[in-house]
């Protein structure tokens, strides 16, 4: 398990790191801060509430800990989840069953889409909470060349060629009529522009160039661009990654927020940060796991993120994870996603 750990356990003494584990344990249980009196019963160790005290002190001084209200209770922080998960979580291995459970969900899905889709779905029933599967990534695709057709009624018939031979046709809609040479005209522009970028660079760049012609009012060319725009996006595969599970996030106290929630399902959504967050882990080794605003998205905050990236044929060609609120059970989710990632992986290269 790969993660990033941000105070060393060097810095908290033994006994304080043992009641960190044991709030965090019993706060992961009950949702619920907890006080002295609840830690000492919980650690077993035959302390005075004022040492306790004392104890729960410097962890709040660290930052490990912090008092939501003006009761006695502490709940951990973001840096005490992360020092928990980094020193002193101890995984569980998935029982036999739970392993040939997966095993057997997945061997009996079908085509590799419906099987990428069980996995979602798997992760989400196994863990009750949101269940996330990127598509494998698609062999780099480079723009070839375009050409421009003339149709009636202000329409073009443009064709997109790329460099593994794919080919896509869309009409477009113009705002007048284009002559063949100013069509060739445009295409041998975009031809010499852009042929042999990356798709994804062609759309950053054709949306820089558009711009850079709106403002010096060549019309001619803001046109041309926006038609490649259309035919570039309309090419790109829809469906990056999938996403079972959203609604069981409600069920959570945590995430119980009418605000939170819109922020949550508004991430689902539109799911470009979700995948950018993935895809900086694309080549990381084993499971990684993102705790609250850790992820860098402010909708993603209270939140924690598991993930782990599957293979075929040593290749890592896609993501998947488990979203839930920060005190899920890391303990049981993380060997769940490492598993389940693995076999995924295993499924897709008999296939």
């Amino acid at each position: 398990m790969a993660t990033k750990k941000v105070i060393s356990e060097s810095g908290v003494g033994e006994r304080a790191q043992h009641f960190l584990k044991v709030l965090i344990e019993r706060y992961i249980r009950d949702g619920q801060p907890v006080g002295s009196r609840t830690l000492a019963k919980d650690a077993g160790m035959d302390l005075s509430p004022a040492t306790i005290r004392n104890v729960m002190c410097d962890l709040e001084d660290l930052g490990l800990v912090a008092s939501p209200h003006t009761s006695a209770g502490r709940i951990p922080t973001v840096t005490g989840f992360r020092m928990f998960i980094d020193s002193l979580l101890t995984v569980q291995r998935l029982q036999a069953g739970e392993v040939e459970r997966i095993r057997s969900e997945l061997a009996y899905s079908g085509d590799a889409g419906n099987l990428l889709t069980s996995a979602s779905q798997l992760l989400s029933g196994v863990t009750h909470m949101a269940g996330v599967v990127t598509v494998p990534r698609r062999e780099r695709t480079a723009f070839r060349q375009i050409e421009f057709l003339p149709l009636s009624e202000n329409r073009v018939l443009a064709i997109l060629v790329t460099n593994n031979g794919e080919v896509a046709n869309r009409i477009l809609n113009t705002h007048r009529d284009f002559t063949r040479l100013e069509l060739d005209q445009a295409a041998n522009f975009l031809n010499h522009s852009f042929s042999g970028l990356e798709m994804e660079k062609v759309r950053s760049r054709v949306l820089e160039e558009l711009n850079a012609a709106r403002e010096s009012f060549d019309q001619t060319m803001a046109q041309a661009l926006e038609m490649a725009g259309e035919v570039v996006d309309a090419s790109a595969p829809r469906e990056d990654c999938l996403i079972a599970g959203q609604t069981n996030l409600m069920e959570f106290e945590d995430l119980a927020s009418l605000q939170q929630l819109r922020k949550l399902f508004d991430a689902f959504a539109e799911k470009r940060e979700i995948l950018h967050l993935l895809d900086q882990f694309h080549n990381a080794d084993g499971v990684q796991i993102f705790i609250g605003e850790e992820s860098g998205f402010q909708m993603l905050n209270g939140c924690s993120i598991v993930t782990a990236p599957y293979q075929v044929d040593e290749d890592v060609v896609g993501m998947l994870a488990v979203i839930g609120p920060t005190r899920m059970e890391y303990e049981r989710v993380i060997p769940i996603v490492d598993v389940t990632a693995k076999i995924l992986g295993a499924a897709l290269k008999n296939r």
